[in-house]
């Protein structure tokens, strides 16, 4: 798989905290790669300064090998990046299509265009085949999405995510007040995600769906990665321990399942 991002050595200070010191991350097309690690780790500083509402002190970003600078969430969508927040940034107030176009409306052509009429009857057939494609499960394209459960929001928050995406998606703790039924469906989501070979970053606590859905796991640990393991050779203790500092690097082989960190 080539690699769609890569950050390398990013630093970010803020007044006398280091919230990141030299953090490493990358993510290949066509993967899901979890993100992990406790509280303060870093975590959500890295995803922030990947889609552009914050800018590292320090360090650099690559964009299929070539550095550029992330300035903004305009930039990042320059880029081909969308981000799924954990309060989802939906308008509870809109409906599904008028929450897909957000920012993108389809104006009608014309006159009636100028005068500010938008091409409801695209933006309804777009968003439709956005949900199809994906399986996700919106069945009311008229009512707000602040009626809708939060299976059914998540679902349109990472639809709309993965239809404007050209590169990646982050999704932050996108499964974090859901059920285990709702929680089954965001995470075959997010592997029809993948499959449409976009690279999916998945920021989450919850260990079993990591292993579940994740190809590979990235472990950060005081502002730094310290561990990249496959899912598939792992276990929760192993992560639990990667996490704490109990494993590292030295512990775990390449050949055993981790994959070497390049200093």
């Amino acid at each position: 798989m080539s690699v769609a991002l890569e950050a390398r050595d990013i630093t970010k200070v803020y007044g006398h905290v280091h919230a990141l010191e030299g953090a490493d991350f990358d993510v290949k097309a066509g993967e899901v790669t979890a993100l992990i690690g406790d509280n303060g780790a870093g975590k959500s500083t890295l995803i922030k300064i990947l889609s552009g509402t914050e800018t590292p002190t320090s360090g650099e970003i690559l964009i299929d090998g070539k550095p550029v600078t992330i300035s903004g969430p305009l930039a990042a969508r320059h880029y081909g990046i969308e981000t799924v927040y954990q309060d989802l940034a939906l308008a509870p107030h809109l409906n599904p299509v008028q929450n897909m176009y957000l920012g993108r409306e389809v104006m009608r052509s014309g006159v009636m265009g100028r005068l500010g009429f938008m091409n409801n009857a695209e933006m309804r057939a777009g968003s439709k085949k956005a949900f199809d494609e994906l399986g996700a499960t919106v069945r009311n394209f008229s009512g707000s999405v602040g009626a809708m459960s939060g299976g059914q929001q998540q679902a349109v928050a990472v639809a709309r995510a993965a239809a404007w995406a050209k590169r990646i998606v982050l999704l932050d703790e996108p499964t974090a007040a859901l059920g285990v039924v709702q929680t089954k469906s965001v995470l075959d989501l997010i592997r029809r995600v993948r499959d449409r070979g976009l690279g999916v970053v998945f920021i989450s606590h919850q260990m079993p769906a990591v292993l579940e859905v994740a190809d590979e796991i990235q472990v950060m640990r005081l502002g730094r990665r310290v561990a990249i393991y496959k899912a598939k050779d792992t276990t929760m203790e192993e992560l639990v321990g990667a996490m704490t500092g109990a494993v590292t690097q030295d512990d775990r082989t390449q050949e055993n399942g981790m994959r070497e960190i390049q200093s």
